[in-house]
């Protein structure tokens, strides 16, 4: 087999939270540094950023074969985020982010780079998964010994999850 190198996970995700885009395919490089954004990579778990897929199948049967063949049906697409809580810490005012963010009912847009150490500014022509959120009720999860206090919270997607490319400012 050939030798085939693989990207390490650790360090090379980034997410972050942004109120605007006009064009989820075509993020600008303005939209996704503007003051407003959140990066709330350092807060996510590593088990933390979780989306999933779930698609039907339309069965497609036919009179002349014994085999029932498919079709892509329906699908939907689900996020569970879970990120340190620091409430009611000496450090709540500047390193609660997440939290003070993912506000429940608010709305925004979750932009997700791979590959790429996640301190790397944002760039023309980097692939990012756009995905427009609204988000749900926090969860604060049960405390464990030699862990950190979690929230675990929905993230209920309200549009197409698109892959995009970034692009220069205009």
């Amino acid at each position: 087999m050939a030798d085939i190198p693989a990207t390490p996970a650790d360090g090379n995700v980034s997410v972050i939270v942004v109120d605007t885009i006009a064009d989820p395919t075509a993020p600008t490089v303005t939209e996704l540094t503007d003051p407003t954004v959140v990066d709330i990579s350092c807060y996510l778990t590593s088990d933390g950023y979780t989306p999933s897929l779930d698609e039907q199948v339309i069965a497609d049967e036919r009179l002349c074969s014994t085999q029932i063949f498919e079709q892509p049906g329906r699908f939907t697409r689900s996020l569970d985020t879970i990120y340190i809580d620091n409430t009611n810490a000496p450090n709540e005012a500047t390193d609660n982010a997440a939290k003070d963010t993912l506000v429940p009912g608010s709305t925004h847009f979750l932009v997700t780079r791979r590959g790429i150490k996640f301190d790397t500014a944002y760039a023309a022509d980097q692939k990012v998964v756009v995905t427009p959120i609204k988000c749900g009720q926090y969860n604060e999860l049960t405390p464990e010994a030699n862990s950190v206090l979690k929230t675990a919270q929905k993230q209920f997607i309200t549009g197409p999850t698109v892959e995009g490319t970034v692009v220069a400012a205009p």
